[in-house]
């Protein structure tokens, strides 16, 4: 007969595992809510936001030049155009684009003088234009940013002009130096920048352009080469520390400053464009302080320098600057805030755009970019609504969201409740494939029959590379395919009718261009000597080298590879070396290279800002100028020569049409296609108006803090089920344990009655 255990036995048992088993249940419930409290999927500080500050991507790399003289490349204008400000801007509303005055206190009318120096009638003919005056009359009281090199003592001397070898310090930033400085902008300091496109010591990409133009500067440029030569004698020309070149010292026929707030321009001849280049940074004004002061020993070697760190009167300034992570721009505290728009276009009041009429801009205290070269984070991001803007200045990134809504109902629904801004339109840029005229197989040829024999390489390839395919291919990237340089919305372009089809690549037929077949592409392959990819002299493969200025990571990749295969269909093998863009800079201005991949944002409203693309002045390796095909046309040139001091009318609309068929016939580029327009904005980011040729938007836009806050808040909850799981399967895992310490005791215990 069995017996039982004795009452009060493994109660004391019980009790201790009870109270082990409640130990580690607390320390588990603890753990998971730690877990949990940790648990932020926030890329930004606690609290950012609701800072007024506005958080962005940066595509690709770091901005290389944001020294206004050196600048000129897409991802460098979100920067420079905050900081910066030319005499002239662009209405931020108003569309035909209309210059606006910035810095300076009005768009100033030319007048013109004969070669005698006698005041023309405005409606003068060309051949007695001997020269154009521009006076702009500057603004008065408008503040540099706070900055070292404005900093003075008691007795009105600079305190940092004279710094010794060594005494830099620990400082990195302007921001580190004790004292800050600051100073009225006067009419000087736009000569200055103008004397300065003729320095030796920086890239100056619009130099060649711009000595075609401006009095004397050609001649000037002569002078800088020879005084920087003396003034370099006996250094060593490696070395980062160089003397400041005071352009100061060397007049400018073509610029002058009559009076404190006033300057003088004289142009050559007559040539109505130069209003849209002073728009530009490349005329924003630079103090000769700064020049000086980043001149100055250890400056360059610890990247103090207009490049990294420049100084402007506009909204903004830099204040961090961490390459290739993130810059930030903070409130310029001396900007005098101009007034917001009070007029648009019809639809702008309804849309709000006119809400902010009158008020002082700029609205918010901060712009932050971070450097984002994947896409699926950054738009993972933007989707979450940690980046305001998914990349500042970009009108190409909503494309990306606008096909997502075409695939899915369920993502549609989700950016719609989300309120995405994602309109869509057309702008003035376009991108393409283009060839090195320098180089020996795709470029000019040594001699008439070389020539022809890469015309017809060029011209077979214009044909194969299909762009139609690339826009279906890549919807979220897709475009107009081109039949010209010329986008729709510039006076001369033809796009979009008959007589607008290149003949070269398409046929019209059935209302619309069609493109040639590959048939014909290999026809000019086999005239050009290379039937099957073949030299037909040395049997050895045609191999070319295809250089892209991003790296090839898994969202670019499969661009590059369509590229090759489009090069693949008349058996040619291409190289592709893809590098960043400050690498693909390095490599176009040394010459080393043959097929590229290249886009263009217009900088101005007219035909000459995209056919000077193609000017043989403008050669990139010769000249340092946009002219990256180095394409070299006497017959081109003349006829652009005599276009470029045209207003819009027939005589201008012939010439270009000329123009066009040259480049059409000799294909430097492939054309390649325009892209469509659309940048990814939230809701509470109010006055968005993107715009390629509108880079100073930074000070229009303005954030609605609190409505961010909430959705972010409720895009961003955190996801509980998983929890629940966790915390029922411990719990399950408990009370199994429990269960089977209890059977175990009361074997035990019978045992050890039984004994």
């Amino acid at each position: 007969m069995q017996a039982l255990a004795k009452p009060g036995v493994l109660r004391p048992v019980r009790a201790a595992w009870r109270q082990h088993a409640l130990g580690w249940l607390a320390v588990l419930t603890v753990a998971l809510l730690g877990l949990v409290s940790g648990c932020n999927n926030n890329p930004w500080p606690d609290q950012a936001a609701q800072a007024n500050t506005l958080y962005s991507a940066v595509v690709e790399s770091s901005p290389r030049h944001l020294d206004p003289t050196a600048s000129y490349w897409s991802n460098e204008t979100p920067y420079t155009y905050q900081i910066y400000e030319p005499p002239y801007g662009y209405h931020y509303l108003k569309r035909p684009y209309q210059l606006v005055p910035k810095s300076a206190a009005e768009v100033a009318k030319p007048y013109y003088l004969d070669k005698d120096g006698k005041r023309l009638p405005d409606d003068a003919p060309n051949e007695q234009v001997a020269e154009s005056v521009y006076d702009v009359p500057i603004k008065p009281g408008i503040l540099y940013q706070p900055h070292p090199a404005f900093a003075v003592d008691g007795k009105g001397r600079y305190r940092y002009h004279d710094m010794k070898p060594g005494e830099l310090g620990e400082r990195r930033t302007p921001l580190d130096f004790e004292f800050q400085g600051t100073r009225e902008l006067v009419a000087e300091d736009f000569v200055y920048a103008l004397k300065r496109q003729a320095t030796t010591r920086i890239t100056a990409p619009i130099f060649s352009t711009f000595a075609e133009f401006v009095m004397g500067l050609k001649d000037y440029g002569e002078v800088i080469k020879r005084e920087d030569a003396l003034l370099m004698q006996g250094r060593d020309k490696a070395s980062l520390d160089k003397p400041f070149l005071d352009f100061r010292k060397w007049p400018l026929s073509g610029v002058s400053a009559p009076e404190k707030h006033l300057l003088r321009v004289r142009i050559k001849g007559r040539y109505p464009q130069w209003s849209y280049w002073m728009q530009m940074t490349f005329l924003a004004p630079v103090p000769w302080e700064a020049d000086a002061f980043y001149a100055q020993p250890g400056m360059a070697e610890h990247a103090l320098t207009l490049d990294v760190w420049p100084v402007g009167t506009g909204p903004y300034m830099m204040v961090e600057f961490v390459k290739d992570r993130y810059h930030v721009l903070k409130r310029n505290p001396n900007y005098r805030g101009e007034p917001y728009p009070c007029e648009g276009m019809p639809g702008d009041k309804e849309s709000g755009l006119l809400d902010d009429c009158g008020k002082r801009t700029p609205f918010i205290d901060a712009l932050v970019s971070t450097v984002e070269r994947e896409a699926v984070p950054r738009k993972g991001k933007f989707r979450q609504g940690f980046y305001d803007v998914e990349v500042f200045e970009r009108t190409d990134t909503g494309m990306d969201y606008r096909v997502d809504m075409q695939d899915s109902e369920e993502v549609r629904a989700e950016y719609l409740a989300k309120g995405f801004r994602l309109n869509q339109g057309s702008d003035v840029n376009s991108y393409f494939i283009a060839f090195n005229m320098l180089d020996p197989v795709v470029g000019d040829g040594s001699n008439a029959e070389d020539k022809e024999r890469s015309r017809k390489l060029r011209q077979a390839l214009s044909i194969a590379i299909d762009w139609e395919e690339y826009s279906k291919v890549f919807p979220k990237k897709a475009g107009d395919t081109a039949q010209s340089p010329l986008p729709p919305g510039i006076f001369g372009s033809r796009e979009g009718t008959p007589e607008g089809v290149n003949p070269l690549t398409h046929v019209y037929k059935d209302g619309k261009a069609v493109r040639r077949p590959l048939a014909d592409a290999k026809k000019l392959m086999v005239e050009a000597g290379y039937p099957n990819g073949r030299d037909a002299k040395t049997g050895k493969p045609l191999v070319l080298n295809y250089d892209v200025y991003f790296p090839a990571t898994p969202e670019r990749k499969p661009e590059i590879d369509w590229v090759v295969r489009q090069f693949a269909k008349l058996d040619i093998q291409l190289e592709v070396r893809a590098t960043d863009n400050n690498q693909f800079q390095d490599k176009v201005r040394k010459g080393k290279y043959q097929v590229f991949w290249l886009g263009w944002n217009a900088d101005y409203p007219d035909a000459e800002n995209f056919l000077f693309l193609l000017y043989s002045k403008a050669g990139k390796t010769k000249y340092d100028g946009e002219n990256t095909s180095n394409y070299d046309s006497p017959e081109f040139d003349g006829l652009f020569e005599r276009m470029k001091s045209l207003p819009d009318g027939p005589e201008k609309q012939q010439l270009i049409d000329q123009m066009v068929n040259v480049a059409r016939r000799d294909a430097p580029w492939t054309m390649g296609f325009f892209p469509h327009a659309s940048a990814a904005v939230q809701s509470w980011v109010y006055n968005s108006h993107p715009a390629i040729l509108v880079r100073d938007q930074g000070r229009y836009l303005r954030l609605d803090v609190p409505q961010r806050v909430a959705a972010l808040a409720a895009w961003n909850r955190p996801v509980w089920w998983p929890l629940t799981l966790i915390v029922a399967a411990a719990l399950a895992l408990v009370w199994v344990a429990r269960r089977h310490l209890r059977q175990r005791e009361r074997t035990n215990a019978r045992g050890e009655v039984l004994a």
